[in-house]
């Protein structure tokens, strides 16, 4: 081996120029659609007993809902059974969701598809792990890893690629929803990003495949263009990025009726787009006592708050939780060899800002114990604005003051 390249592999190289990609998909792709139906569900629960348990999964294919998981909750599941009038309000909120997208189509229609609901009670099991005693605060109700992730790409300190994949389909259903035109609800978009000096400078590709109406496949191009060219930044466009509209050329047939959608399978869309680790664990149709959901969400909070302060450029935070225990079993915080402060110090200052990093301390310190969830599965759970009714609470920066002093 030459010295050459032995010194080369003996040292860390950091990589400032390069290219990458993020995807999101629209409210109305089949995986999206079973998303929002998880939430409203937990937002349905959650609305009749703030303590409510949900694990709802839903399946959506051609002129079909199913919903499957464990439950309990006052007013919804006593004594084995639903609580009176209850499984008409999940039937009515199903397709109240699904008519508020936008599908009256032959192959999914709000009105007439078929619904099957096979929720029923949360195993005991389960249950006395995690729930709170006189002497044992309220565990964790699975084991896993958590992460969360902030960069100052964008000024919701998101990553770019993602934020403009959001922003373009975010866009298109405005556009859609305003009515008169031949979008349908079924989309993807995919936003490729040179990097300069760890910065993002120009887009190199864009892909967006939407679905329209019958016959309309010519006028795609001229409805997603002057979108993508108004969402990303003036200069970012350029003679050689690359156009793939609906590069398989007609995309009549979309939603579940195109293929089946099954809640959690866009983690990466709902958080970072491949820019920082996911442990696993979705996030839709879980309440906040899950700690793939509420840890994920502290864990945003706390590495957005570590920016925001300039304590670094880039921040990763990794949590971890045993079943029916409830504090960490570890805190980990990555700075990306862009931070001004020790990352050992910020590992133990941080769950003390949020009163340990518990399951309960963490919903009492964001207040999650509300129906606040069916508009995070659409368009990503981070990145948007913390909201009056306590929505995005985690997207607050309000911990700026306290981190800031820790290097004073």
């Amino acid at each position: 081996m030459s010295k050459r390249i032995a010194s080369f592999r003996s040292r860390p190289v950091a990589r400032t120029s390069f290219q990458f990609t993020s995807e999101s998909v629209s409210e109305g792709h089949p995986d999206k659609v079973a998303d929002q139906i998880s939430d409203a569900i937990v937002d349905l629960f959650l609305s009749k007993d703030p303590e409510a348990r949900v694990a709802c999964e839903t399946l959506t294919t051609t002129q079909r809902v199913v919903l499957a998981g464990e439950i309990r909750g006052k007013g919804i599941w006593e004594n084995d059974q639903w609580a009176p009038g209850i499984e008409a309000e999940i039937e009515a909120t199903v397709r109240r969701v699904v008519r508020e997208i936008g599908y009256e189509q032959d192959g999914f229609h709000w009105e007439s598809f078929t619904f099957s609901n096979y929720l029923h009670g949360q195993s005991a099991d389960i249950a006395v792990g995690v729930d709170s005693t006189e002497d044992k605060d309220e565990g964790a109700g699975d084991q896993g890893i958590m992460f969360g992730y902030a960069a100052n790409e964008t000024p919701e300190l998101m990553p770019a690629t993602l934020a403009y994949s959001h922003a373009i389909l975010k866009k298109l259903s405005e556009i859609r929803h305003g009515g008169g035109s031949i979008l349908e609800p079924d989309a993807k978009a995919q936003v490729t990003l040179h990097y300069q000096d760890g910065k993002p400078v120009r887009a190199t590709s864009i892909v967006v495949s939407t679905q329209h109406a019958k016959g309309k496949k010519d006028e795609v191009a001229a409805v997603v263009r002057p979108v993508v060219e108004g969402v990303l930044p003036q200069g970012f466009i350029t003679e050689d990025t690359a156009w793939h509209i609906n590069p398989t050329g007609i995309f009549e047939i979309g939603g579940p009726d195109g293929d089946s959608g099954l809640t959690g399978r866009k983690i990466i869309v709902d958080t970072y787009g491949g820019a920082a680790p996911h442990g696993g664990g979705a996030f839709s149709g879980k309440d906040p006592t899950k700690v793939d959901r509420s840890a994920a969400y502290a864990a945003r909070y706390l590495a957005k708050n570590v920016v925001a302060a300039g304590l670094a450029d880039r921040c990763t935070i990794q949590l971890s939780y045993a079943i029916g225990v409830a504090q960490p079993q570890s805190v980990h915080v990555d700075l990306h060899n862009t931070g001004k402060i020790d990352p050992a110090i910020l590992e133990k200052e941080l769950p003390a800002m949020i009163g340990g990093a518990t399951p309960r301390s963490i919903r009492q310190h964001l207040g999650l114990n509300k129906p606040i969830y069916e508009r995070t599965a659409k368009y990503g759970h981070f990145g948007r604005a913390p909201e009056a009714d306590g929505g995005f609470s985690w997207e607050k920066t309000d911990l700026v003051d306290k981190l800031k002093a820790l290097v004073a």
